[in-house]
């Protein structure tokens, strides 16, 4: 028994570490937008396209990565993904058209993403951890990739000041290669899933997670949270100047999302351990719409920013532990990775729609205010998705006499 409480204690490090590089990197792109969109004559829809390509192929990559996991163990996955990480911000610094551009930015940090992000690290996580303390595990580590969003954007910026864009890339490809070594802190992940229940094939776990009624709506919900993360983070630094803020007020305003976001993740993987966490998830997703149409429709200010800042830093990430929590729930921790990358598809189908949608509607009417709307519109529906879910594993997992899982 203390031989596994040190090995996942060990693997929850060593998974905080990544996310914490990983996505500290990944939420500081939207730094990049204006200075290279102005020194190539770009408009805002070139780079958001690239992003929100990013996004996309994150996405369709993470389930065959999350299936590479669940199978040939985690650390080979986060090797390939931080090796195709670090390159691609190489070439994202040699980048000077619209095509290297995609294909850098968009393509291989796409792919990198998937193999150093959520749905790899946090199924390592939900194995190691004892069920009991699996949502907070996954809580904790969530919670790191948010510290490294709060601690890297004012770097990232520090370094586009004193190096310039190219240059900057550049040395977060050497923070970035940093995560194939780390990966090694992950090899204790190979602990044998629980075996009570059927055993099953892949394809039988396809079939089982898309004929349960709960896992359809938790991934249609998990697309408005990447809609709205990846809007925000990309176009809310131009969106602030277009309204008469000083350039530095959207770094400070998105260090202010990383930092309460430490805060808001921890607090959900505390609460998905007591609560419902399809309920939770519910109550997230109206504070957001109330968070979003208060920043919307009230005077813009800085201090009404920095408030903004909070507020969505509290309610950012938390849906990430409930959301993958839920999935070991329904159908245990055997293909996490795999189910888990499908769930996270969906997110990034809608980070896609958020991050380009906001720089085409922009190019095309100088103004984010539709997109602000369908924002709070999506929130709506997204709490009205995940209030049927009911939080009961399916019946392969042995669940006790009396009670049923329905799909």
């Amino acid at each position: 028994m203390t031989s596994l409480w040190r090995n996942s204690a060990w693997i929850l490090l060593g998974a905080s570490l990544i996310l914490a590089i990983s996505l500290g990197v990944r939420h500081g792109f939207g730094l990049f937008l204006s200075p290279m969109s102005t020194e190539f004559g770009w408009g805002r829809e070139v780079f958001a396209f690239a992003i929100a390509l990013q996004n996309l192929i994150w996405g369709l990559a993470q389930p065959f990565t999350g299936a590479l996991a669940d199978r040939f163990g985690v650390t080979r996955a986060v090797v390939i993904g931080g090796v195709l990480y670090a390159v691609g911000l190489v070439l994202m610094a040699m980048a000077d058209t619209p095509g290297s551009l995609s294909l850098s930015a968009g393509l291989l940090i796409g792919i990198g993403l998937s193999g150093t992000s959520f749905s790899v690290i946090l199924g390592a996580v939900g194995r190691a951890a004892p069920v009991e303390k699996r949502s907070m595990a996954m809580g904790i580590a969530s919670a790191a990739g948010s510290f490294g969003q709060f601690a890297m954007l004012p770097g990232t910026l520090g370094l586009i000041g004193w190096l310039g864009w190219s240059s900057a890339l550049l040395a977060l490809g050497l923070l970035v290669a940093l995560i194939v070594p780390l990966a090694a802190m992950l090899r204790g992940d190979a602990r044998p899933a629980e075996t009570s229940g059927v055993q099953q094939s892949l394809g039988e776990a396809l079939r089982e997670a898309f004929g349960h009624s709960g896992f359809r709506l938790l991934a249609l919900g998990f697309f408005v949270c990447g809609f709205q993360v990846v809007f925000i983070g990309v176009h809310l630094p131009a969106y602030l100047v277009d309204q008469g803020l000083p350039a530095v007020s959207g770094t400070t305003v998105l260090a202010l999302v990383g930092l309460f976001n430490v805060v808001g993740t921890y607090t959900a993987g505390w609460l998905g351990g007591c609560y419902s966490k399809p309920k939770l998830l519910t109550s997230l997703y109206l504070m957001r719409a109330v968070v979003i149409g208060a920043f919307f429709f009230a005077p813009l200010t800085l201090w009404s920013a920095y408030a903004f800042g909070i507020a969505m830093g509290l309610l950012w990430l938390s849906t990430v532990p409930l959301t993958n929590g839920t999935v070991a729930t329904l159908f245990g921790v055997r293909n996490l990775s795999m189910l888990g990358g499908i769930v996270f598809l969906f997110h990034q189908l809608g980070s896609f729609c958020g991050g380009w949608l906001g720089g085409w509607v922009y190019d095309r009417t100088g103004s984010y205010d539709l997109v602000w709307q369908i924002s709070i519109a999506l929130s709506l529906m997204a709490a009205a998705l995940n209030w049927p879910i009911r939080e009961q594993p399916v019946e392969r997992l042995s669940v006790p006499a009396g009670t049923s899982a329905v799909a």
